[in-house]
């Protein structure tokens, strides 16, 4: 199918998007949208012919457990929602530990890479067709940004990505930005990496901006997109012209002039790197002499995932996990000062999207909120969602004292009880909820 050129659809964003002229499709979050309506904003460009299509980041098909069929099956009811021709996730892991290792499970709240080895994507192969049975349109998955790589991998992206679309039928929705970003991190060639994967299996392709701080590339979404990202974007367009090109920006969004400036810089690159020829011809297969190093070296895809793997797996992924959100000691292999690199990283990010998901925390707390998040995140993994983590986190400070101001005290305490419930609370709590508030900061 032919997408043209998108932008991802955000609430904060939702009036600029919009307004852009020359729009073909959109992307949403699928957790961000509610399983039986739409915001008015994606109405109003469905009405318009504008496809929407959804975009999974919580599914976690790279880990060691088996896909989790609410989740699959929320997926598939904001699908069939959109009347999307497909749905988008990611070959990662987010979470770990449970009961392959009888241990505490832990959530990432980031998508962190599966190691490019035959075991991993033994599990990754399995957990696609199970989710491919379980959804009503196509799946693509993405590849990921990394700050760091395992040791001991058998396979580059590209060969594992080859074996991938070659066992399951995926199709691939290519990140260049991300492809960059393990270019300036891990020393992966961008151009080598698409030399290698099927180009053909290509649905749509991703262009995000980002950050460079002391040799580390940060995958930010919310700076502009650079030269060196629209550079991978030709590369990739001189062998194939892919059906789609997205525009993505989570934070710190500009206004919508400059993100029309960023869509103009994406097709005058598409029109530039387009070879005058038709695509360029992909790699010759692997040859089966290249036993170990090579995506030839096996041919016929499993039934079933080797006893074992699984569980080898979950031990592997549960150790990296906790090193990075516990403070455990780093598995055997791993760059330690890159693992406290991406454990900073982990604990910023769920400082941001809890003071989303719960703005009344920062604003209660004040300038002293993200310094008592990170310590708090220091100390607590993440066990649950984010709205889990915001209440755990206010449970954490009242429980140790704070605030010490005591009318952010009762806030917070107020607050907290109102959300603690099972249940949402109802129109008769909201209103004594806002009525409180206000006579608590008068």
């Amino acid at each position: 199918m032919e997408l043209g050129i998108g932008i991802g659809w955000r609430p904060e964003i939702a009036a600029e998007v919009e307004s852009l002229s020359g729009i073909d499709w959109v992307e949403a979050v699928a957790e961000n949208l509610c399983a039986d309506h739409l915001p008015d904003s994606l109405v109003r460009l469905r009405e318009r012919g504008v496809t929407v299509v959804p975009h999974g980041v919580a599914l976690g098909l790279g880990g060691a457990d088996r896909p989790d069929p609410v989740r699959l099956a929320s997926l598939a009811a904001r699908a069939e929602l959109l009347g999307a021709p497909l749905v988008t996730e990611h070959i990662a892991f987010v979470r770990a530990g449970g009961p392959l290792t009888a241990s505490p499970r832990l959530e990432a709240g980031h998508l962190l890479p599966v190691p490019r080895t035959w075991d991993a994507l033994d599990v990754l192969c399995e957990n696609v067709r199970i989710a491919q049975d379980s959804l009503p349109v196509p799946l693509a998955l993405e590849n990921i940004a990394a700050l760091i790589t395992w040791p001991d991998e058998e396979l580059t992206e590209g060969q594992f990505l080859a074996e991938l679309v070659e066992r399951t039928g995926v199709r691939l929705l290519i990140d260049v930005a991300n492809l960059h970003t393990n270019h300036v991190n891990l020393g992966q060639d961008p151009a080598k990496a698409l030399d290698e994967l099927p180009v053909e299996a290509i649905a749509y392709v991703h262009v995000a901006g980002g950050v460079e701080r002391n040799g580390v590339w940060h995958d930010t979404h919310a700076h502009p997109v650079t030269a060196a990202v629209l550079e991978v974007l030709a590369e990739l367009r001189s062998r194939v012209d892919p059906p789609g090109v997205l525009l993505e920006r989570d934070d710190a969004f500009p206004p919508a002039a400059e993100l029309a400036g960023e869509l103009d810089a994406i097709r005058a690159t598409l029109r530039k790197a387009a070879p005058s020829a038709g695509p360029r011809p992909g790699p010759a297969p692997a040859s089966d002499d290249s036993a170990g190093t090579g995506a030839g070296t096996r041919t016929a895809a499993p039934t079933a995932v080797p006893a074992g793997t699984r569980d080898r797996t979950a031990v592997a992924q549960t150790a990296l996990l906790s090193a990075l959100v516990a403070g455990t000691p780093a598995p055997e292999g791993f760059d330690s000062r890159r693992l406290r690199v991406q454990g900073r990283a982990l604990a910023a990010k769920r400082a941001d999207v809890v003071a989303k998901v719960a703005p009344e925390l920062p604003e209660i707390l004040g300038d002293g909120y993200r310094a008592a998040f990170l310590a708090y995140a220091g100390s607590r993994p993440m066990s649950g969602g984010y709205r889990r983590d915001a209440l755990d986190f206010a449970e954490h400070v009242l429980i140790a004292g704070g605030p010490a101001d005591p009318v952010a005290r009762r806030r917070l305490t107020y607050w907290w009880q109102d959300r603690s419930g099972a249940r949402p609370p109802r129109r008769t709590t909201r209103l004594v909820r806002a009525a409180r508030a206000a006579l608590v900061r008068k």
